[in-house]
């Protein structure tokens, strides 16, 4: 199982091409972000002194989101290429069960997963300090790599249930592209979650990894609020609910440990359904 892993991990990280294609999603959040979408956002709020490093943590923290979702997709496709050139059919006449070999690809896109949001983090701190803000502090850090490791977790089960449908390389680059356009708004990253229709932002909201991105974004941007000039009462809070760091049902905030739970539901879920639809497909 662990050398299968590492077999799938050379084979993600050789293909120059797979990795370019998993962050793309994030290169165009940051290419909207910088030449365009920051200086939009941050013209709004002139209650703030440092509304731009604000928003800088704030896309960074949705950054991080997007790519745990596109990094840990592009790693199954792996198991998509061994299906579509019926590699998979001389792992499964080998001795490994196929248990070993699904934990195999879990392990291996969880692993990428980490590794390139982990890459993202620092470049994302890079930037914000390039641009006058400041380097998380210990205590956010710890909980922005704790939140990293349950979202990349969540994400690997949940693209391990969109992968187990495919078995061609055309239908899978097809899916990629598709949930790598719709990611950025599905997040609130493209646009805030109060400037999306009612309609939507339940979709937002019932969407997993948009909870990972709202728990970064209580991590990250604390910080950046409370150096703001003297706000009007509520306007921080109503300021979280509209950039989506804060989900409200029913008229009631979500607690961190709501969003938490979400995800793990979500983890537990979908790795159930990928079970049950590769038992299907194996008794065929």
């Amino acid at each position: 199982m662990i050398s299968f892993a590492v077999r799938n991990l050379r084979l993600f990280f050789r293909d120059k091409s797979a990795v370019f294609f998993s962050l793309l999603a994030s290169l165009i959040v940051i290419g909207l972000y910088v030449l365009f979408l920051g200086d939009v956002w941050t013209a709004g709020m002139s209650e703030l002194d440092n509304a731009r490093q604000l928003m800088d943590s704030w896309v960074m923290a949705g950054l991080l989101a997007v790519t745990s979702v596109t990094t840990t997709m592009g790693a199954f496709g792996t198991m998509v290429l061994d299906r579509s050139r019926k590699i998979s059919k001389d792992f499964y006449s080998s001795p490994v069960s196929r248990k070993s070999l699904a934990a195999g690809y879990i392990i291996s896109s969880f692993l990428i997963g980490l590794v390139m949001s982990l890459s993202t983090l620092v470049l994302a701190e890079l930037y914000i300090v390039s641009e006058g803000g400041s380097l998380l502090s210990a205590t956010a850090l710890i909980k922005v790599l704790g939140l990293l490791l349950l979202s990349c977790l969540s994400n690997t089960s949940i693209m391990f249930f969109v992968t187990s449908f495919f078995a061609s390389e055309n239908a899978f680059s097809t899916a990629s592209t598709i949930i790598g356009t719709l990611i950025g708004f599905l997040t609130g990253v493209y646009l805030p979650i109060g400037m999306l229709p009612a309609p939507v932002q339940w979709v937002v909201k019932l969407f997993p990894p948009s909870h990972a991105a709202a728990l970064l974004r209580r991590a990250m941007m604390p910080s950046p609020i409370s150096r703001g000039a003297v706000l009007p009462a509520g306007y921080a809070a109503d300021l979280q609910r509209h950039l989506g760091s804060v989900f409200c049902f029913g008229g009631k905030a979500l607690s961190p440990s709501g969003s938490i739970l979400f995800l793990l539901a979500a983890a537990a879920l979908f790795f159930a359904l990928s079970v049950l639809n590769i038992s299907r497909k194996a008794r065929r």
